[in-house]
């Protein structure tokens, strides 16, 4: 069961990076606040924060292999991809270090199913909020995007 858990988990991960992939450096920035926040960097580093946030209460040898990117810089894209694939690994490397053999993850009392409903349901919900950014700046998504992060069956594993 763990295996699939974590085939899901990267799955998820390689959503996020393909959506990534197909965002140019400049709508990267895009925001529909007047305020500035919402970008879609931002999002993607929130993202990679959550996840940080996560393993410091939980896997703190874990975490202390990560570094959190601050909101207040320009976050490029180069950084985003580095660190969406390390705090990726790091959340795969939480789920088979810390999980038992009845399903129980330290750190999430309702067992690593529910972690992982969590966590995806979080993530999903900021890829919706980046994909709309972009649509109501006039960005367009590659189709190969917009249908290939639809495709899990398709991901390889």
């Amino acid at each position: 069961m763990i295996k699939q858990i974590i085939d899901t988990w990267n799955i998820n991960n390689r959503v996020n990076l393909m959506l990534l992939d197909g965002i140019s450096p400049e709508a990267l920035n895009f925001t529909l606040s007047s305020r500035g926040g919402g970008t879609p960097a931002k999002q993607f580093a929130h993202l990679h924060n959550v996840r940080l946030y996560r393993l410091k209460e939980s896997a703190k040898d874990i975490y202390r292999e990560q570094t959190i990117i601050s909101l207040k810089e320009n976050i490029k894209k180069e950084l985003l991809k580095q660190n969406l694939v390390s705090s990726g690994l790091a959340i795969e490397k939480w789920l088979e270090k810390y999980t038992d053999k009845n399903g129980n993850l330290k750190g999430f009392k309702r067992g690593v199913v529910a972690f992982l409903g969590y966590i995806i349901s979080h993530e999903s919900h900021h890829r919706g909020n980046i994909i709309l950014t972009l649509k109501q700046c006039g960005y367009k998504l590659p189709k190969e995007i917009t249908y290939g992060i639809w495709s899990w069956n398709n991901m390889g594993l």
